[in-house]
């Protein structure tokens, strides 16, 4: 299991417009074909105008090959022209869970029990 977070840092103000052109149009392309969201955040303090997301995936050709599909996609790539202009930088890192962390067995792993089902 890998978890792949990306950053992107926005132009002042624009932060707000990105998540919600990605609500109204960017997950509904882009959920289906990478499959597990953990999360979608913005920042409140620290650097502002940050937009955080969160994708698991099994291992790193899993992760390759469902960007390469989505990368493909001419849907995709329609919205992601329309939501460039907002964004400054963008970071990306790939993150291995420690064993003992929740994540270290995937997405069905049971916190509250230990187990996995």
């Amino acid at each position: 299991m890998i978890i792949e977070e990306r950053i992107y840092t926005c132009h002042c103000g624009k932060a707000a417009q990105y998540v919600k052109a990605y609500q109204n149009e960017g997950l509904a392309i882009q959920r289906p074909i990478l499959g597990h969201l953990l999360g979608y955040f913005l920042s409140e303090m620290g650097t502002l105008n940050q937009v955080v997301h969160m994708w698991a995936y099994e291992d790193l050709a899993d992760r390759a090959r469902r960007r390469a599909i989505l990368l493909s996609n001419p849907d995709w790539k329609s919205y992601a022209a329309k939501v460039q202009p907002f964004v400054l930088t963008q970071e990306n890192k790939i993150l291995l869970p420690a064993e003992f962390s929740p994540w270290a067995h995937g997405p069905a792993y049971n916190t509250t029990e230990g187990t996995q089902p």
